[in-house]
């Protein structure tokens, strides 16, 4: 059993939120120096007369791309080889250059993966390093800021081009790029037969995606209108996580000036080197792999098919993700932020109001709250002594004291209490805790998404309670994503103001403008954060710490 004082990842590791993350699934089920050939195409670097502004010469060669009103989009653009056959399991190599101009009008396929969320799609590719850049329609003699987007799924779901960058592009002079980077046990697999000659060296291949992918915006950002010496780095739930990773992770020095994590805390440990060495010895010795000299030219020879089963769901016995040991990274992000030594740069981070009913509603549609755990016509509600059982499974000898500052009089629903109690411990006061550490070191801006009513995924059941701002529920407001039902007239002007926060944050690392309320600094004793709703009043100071009770969870220990 779990104790209450666990770091938040581990926290949810007990055998029934190991289930609650399978059903979420299963139930939808340095900066580069401008190089010469970066500056010979089409943008503010390449001068002359106008050219097509649909292609662009980048360091590898040029590429077209689509022009519309307001913004221009490249999709598709490999940012490093393909790491197919022998080079299935090393770091990202460089990308073979071309002539002719490359189509960008399309995206490409998602890393391989198994069938996730509604926005992600199953793919047994390995081809597939490819970024999408977004820009305004008018980049002449610009140099605008740049802000990388790292998806999130759990490390094991997801793909860039499924959050389209043109509102942010246009609404904030901004260069937005996505990526896709290698996930799962393709990405994350940390076994000493792959390490090569330097120890430690395995584990991290889809963090040393992204870094290649900066290292490629630092070369090309110029060639698009960009500033290679003005990025910001943002993420999302497992992007977060990859977002503290790189502040902690010395080769990502330099590749950023900025950071933004929203929904995961750099307070939550990763695994260490030797859990997951033996995660990978497990999944080695499941694809009849292990006890072999020859075990990483058996991995590398075996369909991406069998490795996609082998891992399989969230909870299934193989936890992806960030390993801390080794050349790449090196500490711990949480010790990292612990002890100061991260990159100081400065941070914007958030959480939802309502995080872990996402969650719930998954387990829910999984039929995991039916008797026997049978899915039924209609979604089975949580009962008060699920409710009970889920307290004592989680939080053990503490469940008698959250379920007292949790009473179910208090709550619509078992769910809502659960679903509080949850978010609280796992979410929000991590998120506190970082936001009070980073405002220590370097210039800190915490939020909260708050809309209740935020827009849920078109054309799927709702749960048996309100979603509220579930996990997930801001991006609607940041991209165009297409797989949320539409905003309101109140949501898209809350949509406007987050657009234009992000998007100043990036300019000059204070969300702050005449146009929108004004956002204090967060301080390293406060316990307000910049509460992030729709409508007259939705958007200002709010309390937290007494909203989450922080100090509650703070005096049950660590």
């Amino acid at each position: 059993m779990k104790p209450i004082d666990g770091p938040p990842r581990r926290a949810l590791r007990t055998r029934w939120m190991a289930a609650g993350s399978v059903a979420v699934v299963t139930a939808l089920v340095a900066t580069g120096v401008l190089s010469a050939r970066a500056d010979t195409g089409t943008g503010p670097a390449a001068g002359g007369a106008a050219r097509d502004p649909a292609i662009v010469r980048t360091g590898d060669g040029p590429v077209r791309g689509t022009v519309k009103a307001d913004h221009r989009s490249f999709q598709r653009i490999p940012y490093a080889a393909p790491p197919v056959g022998e080079l299935r399991w090393r770091s990202p190599r460089p990308a073979a250059s071309w002539t002719a101009p490359r189509d960008a009008t399309r995206p490409g396929a998602g890393c391989a993966q198994l069938a996730g969320l509604p926005m992600d799609a199953p793919s047994e590719s390995e081809d597939c390093l490819y970024l999408n850049v977004t820009t305004p329609r008018d980049i002449q003699g610009k140099r605008l800021p740049v802000m990388v987007w790292l998806h999130g799924g759990h490390f094991l779901f997801g793909q860039g081009d499924t959050y389209g960058g043109a509102s942010l592009a246009a609404r904030g002079d901004v260069i937005v790029v996505t990526m896709n980077y290698r996930l799962g046990a393709l990405g994350f697999l940390a076994h000493p037969a792959l390490d090569g000659p330097t120890p430690g060296a395995s584990g991290n291949f889809g963090l040393e995606d992204q870094q290649a992918a900066l290292r490629w915006v630092g070369r090309n950002a110029a060639a698009f209108g960009g500033d290679p010496g003005n990025v910001t780095l943002f993420g999302q739930s497992a992007g977060a996580t990859s977002v503290c990773a790189h502040l902690a992770a010395p080769s990502s020095a330099g590749l950023f000036h900025r950071v933004i994590t929203q929904s995961n805390s750099c307070t939550a440990p990763v695994q260490d080197r030797r859990t997951a060495e033996a995660q990978g010895r497990s999944l080695a010795a499941e694809l009849n792999c292990g006890g072999t000299v020859r075990t990483a030219a058996c991995l590398r020879a075996r369909p991406v098919a069998k490795v996609l089963k082998a891992v399989g769901y969230p909870g299934s016995g193989y936890d992806p993700g960030p390993v801390a040991g080794g050349p790449v990274l090196p500490v711990d992000p949480a010790r990292a932020l612990a002890t100061g030594r991260f990159a100081k740069v400065p941070v914007m981070n958030g959480t939802t109001h309502d995080e872990y009913r996402g969650q719930l509603w998954g387990m829910e549609r999984a039929g995991m709250n039916c008797p026997g755990g049978t899915p039924r016509p209609k979604p089975c509600p949580l009962t008060a002594k699920q409710y009970a059982e889920q307290l004592e499974a989680t939080f053990g000898d503490k469940a008698a004291a959250v379920r007292e500052k949790y009473p179910l009089a208090g709550f619509g629903s078992p769910s809502e209490a659960l679903a509080a109690a949850m978010t609280d411990h796992s979410y929000a006061r991590p998120a506190l805790d970082a936001d009070r550490l980073f405002a220590r070191q370097v210039p800190t801006y915490a939020y909260e998404f708050a809309d209740r009513q935020a827009p849920f995924f078109a054309g799927i059941p709702r749960t048996t309670f309100p979603a509220g701002a579930y996990h997930l529920a801001e991006l609607p407001y940041l991209f165009a994503v297409g797989y949320a039902d539409p905003l309101s007239a109140d949501q898209r002007g809350l949509s406007d103001q987050m657009l234009r926060y992000w998007a100043r944050f990036a300019h000059r690392g204070d969300p702050n403008d005449a146009a929108a309320p004004r956002w204090p600094r967060f301080q390293a004793s406060d316990r307000y954060v910049q509460s992030l709703a729709p409508g007259h009043g939705g958007i200002g100071p709010a309390d937290f710490a007494k909203d989450h009770h922080y100090e509650f969870w703070h005096s049950l220990g660590r």
